[in-house]
């Protein structure tokens, strides 16, 4: 008799493959078609807030990742929860990691300096809303219950 599979999410292509495909095909329009953003003239503030948009998703994934480790439970949607992480970034926001790879997105972006992954920025992000966090959350719901129900009540989705 073959072995039950682990309760999971349902997940099955990790978040991080969605935002790269999105920026590779934005990418390679680029080489293509090439669109900058910004002239030299603003290279240096497009850098700045390029790499400050790459150290908020170190900042939020890197906190995440303790926190889900400390909890003794996976970050990897593919892999079953066994705790419900509530504390640090998840006060604030039910994805965090999720904000954290849109953040490197935009900083990559900009860093660069081409206009066309911000095109697949929206597609992204419905694919990650529809194909991931509604997964997660349905997920959440079964396993958790109320107390899932009494965090999703108190925290947004996002921002």
């Amino acid at each position: 008799m073959p072995d039950a599979k682990p309760d999971t999410s349902g997940v099955v292509l990790p978040p991080p493959f969605i935002y790269a495909g999105g920026f590779a095909l934005g990418y390679v329009l680029h080489q293509l078609y090439p669109i900058v953003l910004f002239g030299t003239a603003a290279a240096g503030a497009r850098r700045l807030v390029g790499w400050g948009l790459v150290a908020v998703w170190v900042a939020l994934s890197g906190s995440a990742v303790f926190l889900f480790r400390r909890a003794g439970t996976s970050p990897i949607p593919i892999k079953p929860t066994t705790a419900l992480v509530v504390h640090g970034p998840y006060r604030f926001t039910r994805n965090p990691m999720y904000i954290g790879l849109a953040a490197l997105y935009v900083g990559i972006t900009l860093l660069v300096n081409t206009l066309w992954p911000l095109g697949f920025l929206p597609v992204v992000l419905v694919v990650v809303q529809r194909r991931v966090i509604a997964r997660e959350e349905a997920y959440l719901k079964r396993t958790f219950g109320e107390d899932y129900r009494a965090y999703k009540a108190r925290v947004r989705r996002w921002l």
